[in-house]
């Protein structure tokens, strides 16, 4: 794996988890909201908004680079619309990362002619 896939696939890891807690924080606004006189939905919606747009901008570049398939890029955005999505995003991305870490290191050693 080149640095830049590298990047990209650690940008998006970056951005995943951010963008779930925004998500599970606006959902808890909007209970508020409706339960209580509290309303921070305009706050949290815009600030989900923006994590949103980095997770889908980041993982258009993580897929033209990983050149992964478009069902494994498929289930990475859906994961991003389940409220707790991220989470499991970050965990299977940074699985694939230490994989072609371990699989980079073993190409350098020789071990493996791949």
């Amino acid at each position: 794996m080149d640095l830049k896939t590298a990047s990209a696939l650690r940008r998006l890891r970056l951005v995943s988890v951010p963008e779930a807690i925004s998500w599970l924080l606006l959902i808890v606004c909007i209970v508020l909201k409706n339960t209580t006189s509290f309303n921070a939905v305009p706050v949290m919606g815009w600030v989900h908004g923006i994590s949103f747009i980095l997770y889908v901008v980041f993982l258009l570049d993580a897929w033209n680079r990983t050149k992964w398939p478009f069902t494994r890029a498929a289930l990475v955005f859906a994961l991003s619309i389940v409220p707790t999505g991220g989470f499991f995003a970050d965990r299977m991305l940074r699985r694939e990362a230490e994989a072609q870490v371990i699989a980079a290191r073993a190409r350098k050693e020789s071990v493996v002619n791949a």
